[in-house]
């Protein structure tokens, strides 16, 4: 067991033990109490019938008794994966039956929606997470090192992507591919590094809480300072009181930190590592946080790949806002066509990936994982293509290209040019059918009172050729569905908007 994530705990539990390895608010759990308070769980569970390999379930908000209880689950040789607490009991079903989970360890408020999962014939056993708050120890226990033996390249989660582009598909994560990902991250001179401390605004069960923020610094030997939900004045006064080196997430949370009231006194110079992706970053935000000597780094990464895969360098990101790195240490990635041919800089095609950090595939699903990992390469789904120099720019993801009278319009060139517009605040673009050109731009946006239907399409007809200006334009009342981390729930809102060419007008 010594080349997994819970022998480098025992590790800084031995060295480090006195130093913080949690923080939620003004609860501190040290190294060496996570390392015997995972122990214990684990021991719990093997006794509660958890067998090596077995799908265990972790349901229910950020708290340390949901960090406890995953590492816990490791100890006991189980499979962690991470649940949404914004499922529903259908979904839930299906996530866990795809698993094959045996058990599920949550909040006493999930007991209702689990109690509904059983009943649709799932056999499963539930855990509430006081069991876990009961097993902490108190100061001065005697030490705990128990844990369960595994091959490190055995799975050791199952991360169920975000469905962003359709059905959710299990990622198998293994010990050596966190190990990989935890020595990538912390070769660059900006990179992550033992006594280091992370703001964690995002859930827990999502790759970048789980993966960049728990697993990461359970390795790496960094403070892991956890959030229940993003306060964005809060998250200023914690990136200064404790000297927080890295921080991710969408530029929605950027965004939201920067207009924090407290943001424009505040020292933020310990921040190295501020990784954004998901959505094209505004300059203007690029400029807030550069005021405050932050450069933001723009990233490409998928689950498949461990997250991120591709970062701007530091020393890269005024002069490069738009590109995502040459890729990282020992992660590569191709552009390439329809016919696997590479394409040329400045060429649209197919994002594909490889390196330490790969997914060997996904749960129970050996066609998908054919499809998807082909001659060592992950095919993202994603469009990109390259600079002159050979870094990485996002496109678009291959499945929301609207292709009208033959040429292909990409979604996110449009929704940056609306983006820009003062007073929007969220926009998507989405294909509208058409009996002239068999798809059309439809653009659903959040926005103030000062924008109106005519100014996006005349923002619009100026920067964009004609074919791509949005024939139909809607104006929400509510913000955009979203998904848990954050992005815009393209799905959901394709469905919602489905029938917009019968009920909205054109508006040319």
């Amino acid at each position: 067991m010594a080349a997994t994530l819970v022998s480098a705990l025992r590790w800084w539990a031995r060295t480090r033990g006195d130093d913080a390895a949690w923080i939620l608010e003004d609860d501190t759990v040290s190294f060496r109490t996570a390392q015997d308070w995972t122990s214990r769980i684990g021991e719990d569970l093997v006794a509660r019938g958890v067998q090596p390999g077995d799908r265990v379930g972790v349901l229910g908000g950020n708290s340390l008794e949901w960090a406890a209880a995953a590492l816990g689950v490791l100890k006991a040789g189980g499979v962690v994966v991470p649940l949404n607490p914004r499922l529903v009991g259908p979904e839930l079903h299906k996530i866990l039956s795809t698993a094959g989970a045996t058990a599920v360890i949550h909040e006493p408020a999930f007991e209702p929606v689990l109690k509904e999962v059983v009943g649709m014939g799932l056999e499963l056993q539930t855990i509430a997470l006081d069991a876990v708050a009961d097993v902490r120890p108190e100061a001065g226990a005697d030490p705990n090192d128990f844990v369960v033996d595994v091959d490190p390249e055995a799975p050791a989660m199952v991360i169920f992507t975000s469905g962003s582009t359709g059905l959710s598909k299990g990622v198998i994560c293994t010990n050596r591919q966190l190990l990989s990902i935890a020595f990538e991250a912390s070769l660059t001179e900006e990179g992550m590094r033992p006594g280091g401390t992370t703001l964690l605004v995002l859930p827990l069960a999502f790759t970048p809480g789980l993966v960049w923020g728990l697993s990461l610094s359970a390795i790496l030997g960094t403070t892991l300072v956890v959030e229940k939900t993003l306060d964005p004045t809060r998250a200023v006064d914690l990136i200064e009181k404790h000297k927080v080196g890295a921080l991710f997430g969408v530029p929605l949370i950027f965004g939201a930190i920067a207009s924090a009231p407290n943001f424009a006194s505040a020292d933020l110079s310990s921040l190295t590592s501020a990784f954004t992706g998901g959505a094209p970053v505004p300059v203007p935000l690029l400029q807030a946080w550069g005021s405050k000597g932050v450069k933001l780094r723009q990233i490409y990464g998928m689950t498949e790949a461990g997250g991120v895969a591709t970062a701007t360098l530091v020393k890269d990101a005024d002069q490069h806002p738009d590109s995502c790195g040459h890729g990282s240490v020992f992660t590569e990635f191709r552009i390439v066509d329809a016919e696997g041919n590479p394409c040329a800089p400045g060429e649209n095609g197919e994002i594909l990936l490889r390196g330490p950090g790969m997914t060997p595939g996904y749960w129970g699903d050996e066609e998908t994982t054919a499809q998807a990992i082909r001659d060592g390469w992950i095919h993202s789904g994603d469009l990109g293509t390259t600079t002159e120099d050979g870094r990485l720019k996002f496109v678009d993801r291959l499945k929301d290209l609207i292709i009208t009278g033959g040429i292909n319009v990409s979604p996110v060139e449009i929704e940056q040019v609306i983006a820009a517009i003062p007073g929007v605040t969220e926009v998507a673009v989405i294909s509208a059918p058409d009996e002239k050109f068999g798809e059309t731009p439809a653009a659903i946006l959040f926005a103030d009172g000062s924008v109106t239907v005519e100014a996006v399409v005349e923002r619009c007809n100026e920067q964009l050729s004609s074919y791509k200006v949005p024939r139909y334009v809607v104006l929400s009342e509510e913000p955009l569905a979203k998904l848990p981390n954050g992005k815009l729930a393209k799905v959901a809102i394709r469905e919602q908007y489905a029938d917009v060419a019968t009920t909205h007008p054109k508006v040319r």
